[in-house]
C-alpha cells in the first residue's frame, strides 16, 4: 500500500466514520426484508411506493452513509481539509438521516403523512448539513487534486439531488402530486446515481487504486477532464429532458460512454498492478466494472424500449456498480482506520489490515451478494427467484455487518490495554 502524501495528523475521531459504516448494512438488511415481502410485478414499476422505499433504503441507508463516513476521513487525510466541529456536524447529520430515512420508510409504507413530513425535513437537513460542512472544509484547499475535484462535483450534484428529493417527499406528505413529479423523480434518480455516487467513486478511485492496490496511476486526461465532461453531459441531459426530450438520447450516450470508459480503465489497471494479489475487494472492483459496462449500454438501449428495462438498469448500475464499490471499499477502509488509529497511539502488536477480516467469510458474503443481484434481474422473468434472492441479500448484509464489527471489537479490546509505545513523548505536552 502506498501512503504517500497522506496528512494523518488531522484525522477525525474514529467514532465519526464508524457510526456511518456500521449502520449501512443494517439498512441493507431492512431493504432485503422489504424485497422479501414484495413481488416482482410491484417492483418492476420504479414509481411504486414499495420500489421507492426499497431504493432509498439502499441509496440513502447504504450509499450515502458509507460515502459520508468515508469523506469525513478522506478529506483531512488526503486534502488536509478538516471539517469544523466534526463530531457535532456528523452526529447531527447522522441522527437526521437515520431518523428521516426510518420515518420515510414507515410514512410511505403506511401512508402516515406526519412521518413523511418529518422525513423530507430530516433527510434534507441531514444531507445539507454534511454537504455544506464538507464544502466549507475544502474551500481553502491549496492542492486541488483530481480527487478533490471529483468530490466537489459530486457534492454539487448531491445538493441538488437532496433538494429534488425533499420536493418529492413533500408532495407525498401533502398528498399533492404535481404534473412535474415524474420529471423531477427522473432527474433526481439520474443525478443521484451518476452525479453524486458516480462522480464521487471516479474521483476517489484516482487516489484509492494506486494507494490500496499499487495499480498504475490514471492518465492526466482522465484526472483532468473526465469529471468535468461527465458533469457537462449530466447538465445537457437535464436541459434536454426539460425542453427537448426527444434528443435526450444524445446526452445519455455521452454519459454512458464515459462511465464505460472508466469501467474499462479500472479493469485494465487491475490487470497491470505491480502486486497482482487478489482478494475479495479486487473481486468487487472487477464485478463493478462488468456491471457498470452492462448497465451503461442497457441504459442507452432502454430508450428504444419505452423504459421497459429501467429497473434492471438500476440494479446493474446502482447495485452492481455503486454498491459493489462501496462494499469492497468498506473491507479496505474500515480495517485501515482501525490499524491507523491504534498504530498512531502506540499500539504495535496488532493484526495487519488484511488479518482483521476473515477472508473466507468475506468471500461468502461477496458470493451471496452477487447471486442476489443476478437473481433480482432474472426475477422479472422468473418471479420465484425474488424470495430466494432477497434471502441471499439479507444474509449477505448480515455477514457484512459481522465482518465490520470484528475489527471494531478488536479496536475496543486493544484500547483497554496499555500501548506498546508511549507516543506522548512526541506530543506538545510531552516535549513541554
Amino acid at each position: 500500500m502506498q501512503l504517500n502524501g497522506l496528512s494523518v495528523d488531522q484525522a477525525p475521531p474514529i467514532a465519526v466514520p464508524l457510526r456511518f459504516f456500521l449502520t449501512a448494512p443494517l439498512f441493507g438488511i431492512i431493504a432485503g426484508v422489504l424485497i422479501l415481502l414484495n413481488d416482482s410485478h410491484t417492483l418492476m414499476n420504479r414509481y411504486s411506493i414499495d420500489a421507492i422505499i426499497i431504493t432509498h433504503a439502499i441509496t440513502i441507508g447504504m450509499f450515502t452513509f458509507v460515502m459520508f463516513g468515508a469523506l469525513t476521513q478522506m478529506l483531512p487525510v488526503l486534502a488536509g481539509a478538516k471539517i469544523g466541529e466534526v463530531k457535532r456536524v456528523t452526529l447531527f447529520s447522522y441522527l437526521l438521516l437515520s431518523s428521516g430515512l426510518i420515518s420515510m420508510i414507515l410514512g410511505l409504507k403506511f401512508s402516515l403523512s406526519f412521518l413523511t413530513s418529518y422525513a423530507y425535513v430530516g433527510i434534507g437537513l441531514g444531507f445539507l448539513t454534511m454537504v455544506l460542512g464538507i464544502v466549507y472544509a475544502i474551500r481553502n484547499v491549496k492542492n486541488f487534486t483530481a480527487t478533490i475535484k471529483g468530490m466537489a462535483a459530486s457534492l454539487l450534484f448531491a445538493f441538488f439531488t437532496a433538494c429534488l428529493g425533499s420536493f418529492l417527499l413533500y408532495e407525498y406528505a401533502s398528498n399533492s402530486i404535481s404534473q412535474y413529479h415524474l420529471l423531477v423523480a427522473n432527474i433526481h434518480s439520474v443525478w443521484a446515481i451518476f452525479g453524486f455516487c458516480g462522480l464521487l467513486i471516479i474521483g476517489i478511485s484516482f487516489q484509492v487504486l494506486p494507494m490500496f492496490y499499487v495499480a498504475p496511476k490514471f492518465k492526466q486526461f482522465c484526472k483532468k477532464r473526465v469529471v468535468i465532461l461527465i458533469s457537462i453531459g449530466l447538465s445537457i441531459w437535464f436541459c434536454l429532458n426539460l425542453y427537448y426530450e426527444e434528443y435526450e438520447l444524445v446526452a445519455k450516450i455521452w454519459i454512458a460512454l464515459f462511465f464505460w470508459a472508466f469501467a474499462t480503465a479500472v479493469w485494465l489497471k487491475f490487470n497491470r498492478r505491480k502486486r497482482p494479489i487478489s482478494d475479495v475487494t479486487v473481486w468487487y472492483w472487477r464485478s463493478a466494472s462488468l456491471f457498470l459496462t452492462l448497465g451503461s449500454f442497457l441504459w442507452i438501449f432502454d430508450e428504444f424500449f419505452k423504459h421497459e428495462y429501467i429497473v434492471m438498469v438500476g440494479i446493474l448500475i446502482g447495485g452492481g456498480f455503486v454498491l459493489s464499490i462501496i462494499l469492497g471499499m468498506l473491507y479496505k477502509i474500515l480495517p485501515f482506520l482501525i490499524w491507523f488509529h491504534l498504530n498512531a497511539t502506540g499500539y504495535m502488536n496488532i493484526p495487519t489490515i488484511n488479518e482483521m477480516i476473515d477472508n473466507g467469510l468475506a468471500k461468502v458474503q461477496f458470493t451471496l451478494f452477487i447471486l442476489s443481484l443476478i437473481g433480482f434481474i432474472f426475477a422479472f422473468y422468473i418471479p420465484q427467484l425474488l424470495a430466494v434472492s432477497a434471502l441471499y441479500f439479507i444474509i449477505s448484509m448480515a455477514l457484512l455487518e459481522y465482518n465490520l464489527l470484528v475489527p471494531v471489537l478488536l479496536y475496543r479490546a486493544t484500547k483497554k490495554r496499555k500501548p506498546d509505545f508511549d507516543m506522548s513523548a512526541f506530543s506538545v505536552d510531552g516535549v513541554a
